[in-house]
């Protein structure tokens, strides 16, 4: 009888121990830990109007020499420099026109003009206002004068706008009278602009 209940608790004890292995064996692993991605940060492309331009533009006038007018096309090409400051622009450009414009029997041949800007960025849109020196070559001779006005530039497509421009514009002593005249332009033109992006804060030449 001893013997008997001796074999059947070591025969308890070999079950308990093996099963108590093989739960240990099996245990359950807990759930890894998640794996969280970087967010990826968009690189922004915008675009600013600092940089060289140049272009052209065609328009009409209408002008007056003493008690004589006449209005007539005027075209010619330009070349300038903008800086943005953020919201604010300022640059300056150099003009040439050549004008198709016959006053009281004297033609005016062409006008040189040197103008400061000053701008809002408005992102594709620049409105500005102008003003500079301006030189009027005509028939009855040359004078010197000044010009003011305004104008607004939209990129249709990287680095080209279009636009529109009205000056004031007067001279003094034309072959002996004053010479006023009221022009307005379409201009196309091609820019040489900074952009900036912003993920790495660096500026790149387009």
């Amino acid at each position: 009888m001893t013997r008997i209940k001796s074999l059947i608790i070591g025969s308890a004890i070999v079950v308990t121990a093996g099963a108590g292995a093989a739960f240990a064996g099996s245990a359950t692993t807990g759930p890894a830990d998640p794996v969280i991605a970087a967010p990826v940060v968009p690189v922004v492309r915008a675009s600013d109007w600092t940089g060289f331009y140049f272009g052209a533009g065609v328009g009409t006038g209408e002008w007056d020499r003493g008690a004589a007018s006449g209005s007539g096309r005027n075209e010619g090409v330009f070349v300038g420099y903008d800086y943005d400051f953020g919201n604010y622009v300022l640059g300056g450009e150099a003009q040439y026109i050549g004008n198709d414009v016959v006053i009281g029997g004297q033609a005016l041949q062409g006008v040189t003009r040197v103008k400061a800007k000053a701008g809002y960025d408005a992102g594709r849109a620049l409105v500005y206002t102008t003003a500079g020196y301006a030189y009027a070559d005509s028939s009855a001779g040359g004078g010197n004068g000044y010009v003011a006005g305004v104008g607004l530039d939209y990129e249709v497509m990287d680095n080209v706008t279009v636009g529109a421009e009205y000056l004031y514009n007067e001279f003094d002593d034309i072959g002996g009278q004053n010479l006023t005249g009221n022009t307005i332009e379409a201009r196309l033109r091609d820019r040489k602009n900074t952009r900036l992006n912003s993920s790495h804060n660096t500026y790149l030449v387009c």
